[in-house]
């Protein structure tokens, strides 16, 4: 029996592992924009929108809630001993340690790079265009990020 592409599409949006790991983005990019919102971080209507759709950093960490949230439901729907759990393990092991290790690396190097440009120029020593800083995350953003995965992938596939 082959199945349409709509009826394939309708079955990919229903499946338990794909919506936990949408729904923990969703939430953790939400929650990280009302934070900003009560702190007095966002300046305009068009930052906020970037903040809830694509803007990285800040707690929690989003990546994490989605890849813990798959690797939960996975393991719920796969079983633990499954080749694709493993993978998935995987796979969240090292979008975490991007995300609290070489992405903030990185991004800390940029900004220290961006200020001693800023004075080199103000001094007329240079000419300057500040370079892309990385947010990455403090570990407390990424571990927030990973329960509320863990607990987002598990309801998906208990309830």
């Amino acid at each position: 029996m082959f199945l349409t592409m709509r009826e394939q599409l309708y079955i990919f949006c229903i499946n338990p592992v794909f919506l936990s790991a949408v729904f923990s983005w969703l939430s953790a990019q939400f929650i990280k924009t009302v934070i900003k919102l009560l702190t007095g971080k966002v300046s305009d209507f068009k930052e906020l929108i970037a903040l809830l759709v694509w803007r990285t950093g800040g707690m929690p960490s989003s990546h994490s809630a989605l890849v813990c949230a798959l690797t939960a439901s996975i393991g719920f729907h796969s079983g633990m001993n499954s080749d694709v759990f493993v993978l998935s393990c995987c796979f969240t092991l090292v979008v975490i340690r991007d995300a609290v290790g070489v992405r903030r690396a990185s991004g800390l190097q940029a900004r220290a790079l961006n200020e001693i440009g800023k004075k080199l120029h103000k001094k007329d020593i240079i000419e300057f265009q500040a370079v892309k800083e990385v947010h990455g995350h403090k570990p407390l953003e990424v571990f927030v990020g990973c329960l509320l995965g863990l607990f987002t992938g598990t309801a998906f596939s208990v309830l």
